[in-house]
């Protein structure tokens, strides 16, 4: 059977990093086309020099192409704005849309997690960088204990930041705190995202707390495993992510201000879950630091491979 053809809608540093994965990949997707909106920007004419298709005329340009009709997954990589209005344009011809911003029209998807779940949903949401990274551990520890609140914290190389992640910083912290509940199974969620600008640039580097009921030591090992095997199960499609130290879980004090964050209802927890993660790029296209693009395209890669892998009867 022949490969999936996809199509990726932005030609700014994430969709031209998805594009060489792609093409740098031996699996079931072809690229179908790459689509932007600037006549001159370096991912457009990196595809062409490829022999992509190409447009520059945005998705209204993607409908015109002579292969359009054989394209059977759309990578969105624009904006949150921008997807709403791709989403609804793309939407009676029946293509199978990955969505790399934070608009969160259809389900969110971490592939370690939940991908099974949603491999028949229209639109997927890659949810954010720090998701990506961080909702892993939530769904790691959530799977020996409940989570009864969890907070992460991505901090992320300046450089690496473009116009559309300065744009949706606001979307960032609420599509991530959303996705930490639903995905990652916490009660409640928090995320926070830091933009810094150290040179050399630092690598992407992400914190989870979790505050969970775990008297016994047994139990308190087993988290460990668990966030160990999932970091492992991360790691299988970004090879950059890794645990920077050991799990740490600590007794939480009496003075400790658990209270406030729990959902209303919740148990006051008696242990702190704290992982400290980094995840490094691959370098086929960004810097190696910027592991926060790295982790969505890689992510992103993870979802079409498995669409297209089970379209060919894999």
């Amino acid at each position: 059977m022949s490969a999936t053809k996809a199509a990726i809608i932005g030609s700014g540093n994430i969709g031209t990093d998805l594009m060489i994965k792609m093409l740098r990949g031996a699996g079931h997707l072809q690229m179908g086309a790459m689509v932007g909106i600037d006549p001159a920007s370096d991912g457009l004419a990196r595809a062409s020099r490829l022999g992509v298709p190409v447009t520059h005329e945005g998705v209204d340009g993607l409908i015109g192409l002579p292969g359009f009709d054989e394209i059977d997954i759309v990578f969105d990589a624009t904006s949150a704005a921008a997807h709403t209005a791709n989403a609804a344009r793309l939407a009676p011809f029946g293509k199978r849309l990955i969505d790399l911003t934070p608009a969160a029209i259809g389900p969110y998807v971490v592939p370690a997690v939940n991908l099974d779940e949603h491999l028949d949903a229209p639109n997927v949401n890659m949810v954010t960088c720090g998701g990506q990274a961080t909702i892993p551990v939530v769904a790691a520890v959530g799977r020996v204990v409940p989570v009864e609140y969890a907070e992460i914290v991505a901090s992320i190389a300046s450089k690496s930041a473009g116009p559309g992640t300065r744009a949706n910083i606001d979307e960032f912290t609420e599509t991530t705190s959303a996705a930490i509940e639903r995905v990652g199974g916490a009660r409640r969620g928090k995320a926070i995202i830091i933009l810094n600008p150290a040179e050399p640039p630092l690598i992407m580097r992400d914190t989870v707390f979790c505050l969970v009921t775990a008297p016994d030591p047994d139990v308190r090992e087993e988290i460990k495993r668990s966030v160990e095997a999932m970091t492992a199960d991360v790691a299988a499609y970004v090879p950059g992510y890794r645990l920077k130290q050991e799990v740490q879980i600590t007794e939480i004090p009496a003075d400790h201000p658990a209270d406030t964050l729990l959902a209303d209802g919740a148990t006051r927890p008696t242990h702190q879950v704290s992982v400290f993660l980094e995840v490094e790029g691959a370098a086929h296209y960004l810097p190696a630091y910027a592991g926060n693009l790295d982790i969505m395209t890689s992510a992103a890669l993870r979802v079409a491979e498995r669409l297209a892998a089970r379209k060919a009867g894999h």
